[in-house]
């Protein structure tokens, strides 16, 4: 039996299962890859909110990542959240010599999908500065996008202008995500420094919506690291996450998450 390409995903635990290491490992696995992790932090956290942040020590976020890469390797990175200006430089560190060779998929989680806060205010300059030249691709939704440039993301037109400035920021490509945008299609923007490409889906009317934006990059790492060119991950990832949110259940009390395995339930 052949061994499947590899994704090492790099984020936080979300204690609720819809998002973070829990539903990266679920979308790497669905497209197809294994999933390795490094966990970035712990979070308490369920339907209705995060309660509680923990972030590790930077010798256990290290040393995690060092058992990974010099025992399986990968054929493509995923970032989610890091929290922290220290755990972004860490991390920024332990990837630069992996950039030129292996994809990376940079996730900036800002916030949970209740608006709670999942990166410090001192770590956006950090982020950009340092990590965001490191990616293949930064996938921002529009509020992060936002925040990270300090600008409005809300159209169509915005959320281009946005995906272009990311790039000059230093990433080889930015996908500025529309799920925030009051359209009635869902339109994520890719520009790859030469061309932008328009991905559009049918919104859904589902609440629970939580992971999406951990789930998309994961599944766009995983296609990257079978081999896809960006265009065709990104295309992929996109149906796959759309499915995903269509078929979004209730769990708990408030924001149910996507589901990671709709394909199997068809």
């Amino acid at each position: 039996m052949s061994t499947p390409p590899k994704v090492l995903v790099i984020a936080g635990s979300d204690s609720g299962g819809g998002a973070g290491i829990q539903a990266d490992v679920k979308s790497v696995m669905a497209n197809g890859a294994h999933a390795t992790t490094v966990i970035t932090a712990v979070t308490a956290q369920n339907s209705q909110g995060v309660q509680g942040i923990w972030s590790l020590d930077l010798v256990a976020v290290r040393a995690q990542f060092r058992s990974v890469m010099d025992d399986i390797g990968a054929d493509a990175i995923k970032v989610g959240m890091l929290g922290t200006r220290e755990l972004v430089g860490e991390v920024s560190a332990l990837l630069a010599p992996y950039a030129d060779s292996v994809p990376i998929v940079l996730d900036p989680v800002c916030a949970s999908k209740h608006g709670d806060p999942l990166l410090e205010q001192a770590a956006l300059a950090s982020l950009c500065s340092e990590l965001m030249p490191l990616a293949t691709v930064v996938t921002p939704n529009i509020p992060e996008a936002s925040l990270l440039l300090g600008v409005n993301a809300d159209t169509t037109i915005e959320q281009s202008h946005a995906a272009t400035e990311l790039v000059r920021l230093g990433a080889a490509a930015a996908l500025v995500k529309g799920g925030h945008a009051t359209d009635e299609s869902a339109v994520d923007i890719l520009f790859d420094g030469d061309e932008l490409r328009h991905f559009s889906a049918h919104r859904s009317s589902t609440e629970h919506t939580h992971g999406t934006g951990c789930t998309l990059a994961s599944a766009i790492a995983a296609r990257l690291a079978a081999g896809d060119l960006l265009v065709e991950a990104v295309a992929k990832a996109k149906e796959y996450i759309s499915g995903a949110i269509e078929n979004g259940y209730a769990l708990g009390r408030g924001i149910g998450p996507v589901d990671h395995a709709w394909r199997w339930r068809q």
